[in-house]
């Protein structure tokens, strides 16, 4: 690298060596002080017309959102996660007593349709070939003991919103099954 100083040419080694005061072949700072403060005017000008203030319209849009996401949560602690009601229901299982504890788990149609699955089991239990009746009873002593599971946690942590789902979800598996054992015809489920 070599710069050309008039006749004489120099190498240049280090950047210690490059001249420091060079000036600019223009001074831009007046334009940029210019636009700065013309810049700064036409926001005065906006900050007087309260009309036009995006502060302001911004205002109204947090607070418009924080209104709907309100609305929803009533809407989804009254609507989807049930309150009241019996904390317990208690069914015939299989020849043993399973305390069922779930406010979740009121619908009377669900309450009917899985006693009339439940009353049934041991009759249709009957008509499964002996591998398959191992199957069922396993899978429903896995799904009874994850929903006590569940069950206990809830009671520590009542608000849980995962917690409640997996119940949900437990339930819907254990009809699962008792719906696979009730269409079963003498064969493997």
């Amino acid at each position: 690298m070599s710069t050309n100083h008039g006749d004489d040419k120099k190498s240049v080694r280090s950047l210690d060596q490059l001249a420091q005061d060079i000036p600019p072949p223009r001074d831009l700072w007046p334009g940029i002080a210019a636009a700065i403060e013309k810049d700064a005017n036409a926001k005065g000008a906006r900050r007087r017309d309260p009309g036009t203030n995006p502060v302001t319209r911004l205002q109204w849009v947090a607070l418009a959102a924080v209104i709907a996401a309100l609305a929803v949560g009533v809407w989804v602690g009254r609507n989807v996660i049930p309150v009241g009601g019996s904390p317990s229901q208690v069914a015939e299982i299989g020849g043993a007593e399973d305390v069922i504890t779930a406010a979740y788990v009121k619908d009377p149609r669900y309450l009917r349709d899985r006693a009339e699955l439940v009353r049934s089991l041991d009759e249709k239990m009957k008509t499964l070939p002996p591998e398959t009746q191992r199957k069922v009873t396993a899978s429903l002593e896995t799904i009874r003991k994850s929903i006590a599971d569940i069950q206990t946690a809830l009671g520590k942590d009542p608000g849980n919103a995962l917690l409640q789902e997996l119940l949900v979800n437990s339930y819907q598996d254990e009809m699962r099954v008792l719906t696979a054992v009730q269409a079963a015809n003498g064969s493997e489920i």
